[in-house]
């Protein structure tokens, strides 16, 4: 089976939690309603994406660009020989059709998979030193995150715009989402990008409006299929 026939461990991880806080809460669902474009925080950059050729400071830009990506976004990759553990980002996903995975091996079976996703916008993932394998299909090429990795912390954010990491994409606080009808919006505090059960935090999947205060030490903030999200306090 491809890769695109499996179903991401992390959508099923979210339901099983969700179930622990809150009874009228629903399945997730990859994708959702978060419509419109935002000024701030979104998955808009794709890093290392192939762009036709060009002269100057043009060039020279996109150059620098692809310099950035540390390995493509569709391939396997062994970890220690061909991509190093870490932490990486993929922007600019707008399909949902973005899938990777985290194996303890290379059997291709059910059982080594440590944790997976598929993704619409941004996604940050770290890699073990334990892990054996890194698999990614359909998406952008990902890039090295570091604690040196700078960024300007918005006050709103796409409500289908994937992961964001706080303190860098978004700045904590509490943010409003409105316009949720149908159950799909799915939202989470996360302390550390493996995807784990213990990665989380706390989540919901919410219809109508939702809030959620993103704490100082929270690592980063999930969200699918919600409205466009913004700081309120």
């Amino acid at each position: 089976m491809g890769m695109k026939g499996k179903i991401a461990l992390g959508a099923v991880v979210g339901v099983v939690v969700i179930a622990a806080v809150s009874a009228n809460a629903d399945d997730s669902k990859d994708g959702g309603s978060g419509s419109g474009k935002d000024t701030s925080a979104s998955g808009a950059h794709r890093p290392g994406s192939k762009q036709g050729k060009g002269t100057g400071e043009d060039s020279g830009d996109r150059a620098a660009e692809k310099k950035k990506a540390a390995f493509e976004g569709d391939g396997e990759f062994q970890v220690g020989s061909d991509i190093k553990p870490g932490t990486y980002r993929t922007t600019g996903n707008t399909d949902g059709l973005c899938y990777w995975e985290r194996a303890k091996d290379a059997s291709g079976e059910m059982d080594s998979i440590l944790a997976n996703d598929n993704v619409s916008g941004t996604s940050y993932v770290t890699v073990k030193a334990g892990d054996k394998l890194f698999k990614s299909n359909d998406c952008a090429d990902w890039e090295a995150v570091t604690a040196k990795t700078k960024g300007s912390p918005a006050s709103s954010m796409d409500g289908d715009g994937g992961m964001f990491k706080v303190g860098t994409d978004i700045a904590p606080g509490t943010y409003k989402s409105v316009g949720n009808s149908d159950d799909s919006c799915y939202w989470e505090r996360a302390k550390d990008a493996e995807h784990g059960l213990d990665s989380i935090i706390a989540n919901n999947n919410v219809k109508g409006t939702a809030v959620v205060t993103i704490g100082a030490g929270d690592a980063y903030f999930k969200t699918n299929g919600c409205g466009n999200w913004k700081k309120t306090a």
